[in-house]
């Protein structure tokens, strides 16, 4: 195994049921097609001895404990997206967490909000972070805003085991993530 896939960890970022499968009411409109190309990087992430952290939502079935512009999703007569326990917080199908790898639970947009990412990260002597899944304006902007903030050296998004609402959308937020340091390999790229 090279020196820097020692110090390098992949993230895999809320490829979850319920926002990944038709006729789910938060379905992130092109998620779905990105599933292979995760399962893929992951695969290889693994081969070279990457960390792979799996970071996904899991809330409470009363709302109590999402952004307060989601509580109208949650409670006794409803059951919200990504409900610990729920079919639709688990991950899509192909997608597995192994024993060597680490799952993170969050409850907001970035994965270190509110979470021991950041110390699990430095205790692990990471300094290269590579992420993949959904959805770029959210979740995986602010993750890697704040991993920026965090002065993490080396940050990767793979564009193509990535996805917004829009291709549009998507290529946006690569441009402001590429002003910030962050490089925007796609799958083929980054396997090489």
């Amino acid at each position: 195994m090279e020196e820097k896939w020692k110090k390098t960890a992949m993230f895999v970022i809320d490829m979850q049921k319920d926002y990944l499968l038709p006729g789910k009411f938060m379905q992130l409109p092109g998620g779905e097609a990105v599933i292979p190309n995760v399962i893929k990087a992951v695969e290889v992430a693994r081969q070279r001895g990457i960390l792979v952290i799996w970071i996904v939502r899991e809330h409470d079935s009363l709302g109590r404990d999402v952004e307060l512009f989601r509580t109208h999703m949650y409670g006794k007569e409803k059951e919200g997206p990504a409900v610990k326990g729920s079919v639709g917080a688990e991950l899509a199908d192909g997608l597995v967490i192994q024993k060597s790898d680490y799952k993170i639970v969050k409850t907001r947009f970035s994965a270190f909000f509110g979470t021991n990412l950041h110390p699990l990260l430095q205790r692990a002597g990471i300094d290269s972070l590579v992420v993949t899944g959904i959805q770029t304006p959210n979740c995986i902007r602010q993750t890697i805003f704040e991993a920026v903030e965090l002065d993490y050296p080396s940050i990767s998004i793979i564009t193509d085991a990535t996805a917004a609402a829009t291709p549009e959308i998507h290529a946006a937020n690569l441009l402001d993530m590429t002003n910030v340091g962050v490089a925007t390999p796609t799958l083929k790229e980054w396997c090489a």
